[in-house]
């Protein structure tokens, strides 16, 4: 095969190769930085050729111009398995629907019971041998491209090029069409600093973790406060196996905590399946050969992530009630995220040896109307429960951590009281009498 004149014969425009969509058709995008900007715009300038065109994604920063061009739904209908920031604020408006989910079973839904007419992703340009790189989104886009039954690929020059260990190319041959879109805006992750709260948070985890400890950590303040406290401790040859990269783990690399060498898993790799950050996280990981991208199938699954010893499972999430059910996704009924990986990886944290899953919240939050409210809760009110009190392990708030596996429900409520904001307590142990799980000899 003359690589170069298969790929001259498959490169057109974003409004040709958009043409192949017909009403009813189900189509798939990349996540993150995979998303197609080019394509989704074009396939919104053929808005009122086609009705009820099906569209998924995850974890994208926007525009979705099909999106936004169809207020009514009549023409485009979005759904994610994961909600960014702004795909919550479509939520908000109705405009889009989340997919109940784990991630390392996307694979398993996609091959088994879901259709894709055409899969559009971005991509690395094509290397001399034929091969794109799927870069950021190598965790979710090889089983997309494989069903699908027409697949477009827009190629972004700037794209970092993640080194894998499966499923992190696609070759010429394998694709319909190709279109150039050059250089695009890469999605950017702000590192929030670290609160006070995160800093208390982080601090009581600190304890727990030992050298060659392998590290899973979720997003936002708190593992960044935990990444800063790890930097100056004498904590050392750490590991990375991650479903997302952000920053926090190039700072644990540049503060040389970040070694891999006692993985029992591609050792001396750090490994990941999706990435989101700054650019300097991009250019750390571009061609790295110590950062391997895999399959979510593979990084989330728990009997592989238990193999390495000392999992430290690390994530955040919005309410626990005192039954210990975990809600990581919603308010009530308003949607805010998804389930992620977070069940794998309390799963598979609670299977290594010596590894601990942590769920880290603050212990209360103030309103828009200047109210504060317990994030500690009696029981849920619609709520959706993200990982069940059968799984819970370690809870953490500003107050401390507490362990709840194994616990009765009387030991659960105590224990999260005990952490909980003080002016909430005297209420929580009320409803933990009027619940039945509590008893005399608990402490106040």
């Amino acid at each position: 095969m003359n690589i170069i004149r298969e790929y001259q014969s498959k490169l057109t425009t974003a409004e040709k190769a958009v043409k192949v969509v017909k009403s009813g058709d189900w189509i798939d995008y990349g996540t993150n930085n995979s998303f197609p900007h080019l394509l989704d715009e074009a396939l919104s300038e053929r808005r009122d050729e086609l009705k009820g065109v099906k569209i998924r994604g995850n974890l994208i920063g926007g525009p979705l111009k099909t999106v936004e061009s169809d207020p009514n739904r009549e023409h485009f209908i979005y759904s994610s398995w994961h909600y960014s920031a702004y795909e919550r604020k479509l939520s908000d408006k109705g405009l889009c629907n989340y997919i109940p989910m784990i991630f390392r079973n996307e694979s398993w839904y996609i091959k088994e019971f879901l259709d894709i007419d055409v899969a559009m992703l971005s991509v690395t340009p094509m290397d001399k041998h034929g091969y794109f790189n799927l870069s950021c989104a190598t965790g979710m886009a090889y089983t997309i491209l494989e069903k699908a039954k027409y697949v477009i690929l827009e190629v972004v020059d700037n794209l970092p090029y993640v080194c894998g260990g499966l499923e992190n190319v696609v070759h010429i041959s394998e694709v319909d069409a190709v279109i150039e879109a050059g250089e695009q805006p890469l999605m950017s992750l702000k590192s929030p600093s670290p609160t006070e709260r995160d800093m208390k948070i982080a601090e009581h985890i600190l304890p727990h973790i030992v050298d060659g400890a392998t590290i899973q950590l979720g997003i936002g303040g708190m593992p960044n406060a935990l990444g800063g406290l790890i930097a100056k401790s004498d904590l050392k040859d750490l590991g990375m196996h991650t479903e997302l990269c952000s920053d926090a783990y190039l700072d644990l690399h540049l503060a040389g905590k970040l070694t891999n060498k006692r993985k029992n898993t591609e050792r001396g790799k750090g490994v990941l399946g999706i990435l989101i950050g700054s650019q300097k996280l991009y250019d750390w990981v571009d061609h790295n050969p110590s950062i391997a991208a895999y399959p979510l199938w593979y990084v989330n699954d728990p009997d592989v992530m238990s193999q390495n010893d000392n999992l430290i499972s690390i994530n955040g999430c919005l309410n626990v009630d005192l039954y210990g059910q975990i809600s990581s996704e919603s308010s009530g009924t308003r949607h805010i995220s998804g389930t992620g990986g977070q069940l794998d990886f309390v799963t598979g944290a609670a299977m290594s040896k010596g590894g601990k899953s942590f769920i880290c919240l603050n212990s209360s939050f103030i309103d828009k109307k200047g109210v504060e409210h317990s994030q500690i809760l009696p029981t849920f009110n619609g709520d959706i429960v993200t990982t069940p009190r059968s799984q819970a392990y370690y809870i953490v708030t500003e107050y401390g951590a507490v362990n709840l596996a194994g616990r009765s429900t009387w030991e659960r409520a105590e224990a999260l009281i005990s952490i909980a904001h003080p002016k909430f307590r005297d209420e929580l142990i009320k409803k933990a009498e009027e619940q039945k799980i509590w008893v005399p000899s608990n402490k106040r």
